[in-house]
C-alpha cells in the first residue's frame, strides 16, 4: 500500500481517537474541558468524525484521493489554527463568525490552536512534499 494511503488511515484513526478521548472519564475537568484545555461540543465531535470519515474514504479509494485529502484538509486545518492564533477564534466551528475576534492571552491561543497547526501542517507536508517523493518510488 502506498505510504500516503497509510497516512490517511492513520489520520482517520487519529480523529476517531480524538472523539473517543472526550468520553473517557477523568480526561475532562469540572467545566467539561478535555485535558483542561479544550471545550469540546457536539459540533466539534461531528467535525472530527467527518474528518476521520473523509480520511478513511480517501485512503480506501486511492493514493490520488489521499493526496487530495491531505492537500485540502491540511490547508483548511492549518489556516483554522492561524485564524485562532490571530483572532482567538477559528472558522471551522464558526467561532469567528458567531463571536468575532476574542481577546485571549497568548498561552491560551497557542494551547488551543497548536493541534490544528500541527495536524494541518503535517498534512500539508504529506500532501505537497512527501506525496511527490512517494510517487517516484
Amino acid at each position: 500500500m502506498n505510504p500516503i494511503r497509510k497516512w490517511a488511515w492513520g489520520y482517520a484513526a487519529l480523529f476517531v481517537a480524538v472523539v473517543a478521548l472526550g468520553y473517557i472519564p477523568g480526561l475532562t475537568d469540572e467545566q467539561g474541558a478535555l485535558l483542561g484545555l479544550f471545550h469540546i461540543e457536539l459540533k466539534d465531535d461531528l467535525l472530527h468524525l467527518g474528518s476521520a470519515l473523509w480520511a478513511a474514504i480517501a485512503a480506501w479509494r486511492s493514493a490520488a484521493a489521499a493526496r487530495f485529502y491531505f492537500r485540502l484538509f491540511g490547508l483548511i486545518y492549518f489556516f483554522d489554527g492561524v485564524s485562532g492564533l490571530l483572532f482567538g477564534q477559528g472558522y471551522l466551528d464558526f467561532g469567528i463568525f458567531l463571536y468575532g475576534p476574542t481577546q485571549l492571552d497568548l498561552a491560551t491561543r497557542i494551547g488551543a490552536n497548536i493541534p490544528h497547526l500541527l495536524i494541518g501542517g503535517i498534512a500539508i507536508l504529506v500532501g505537497f512534499v512527501f506525496s511527490r517523493r512517494w510517487a517516484q518510488t
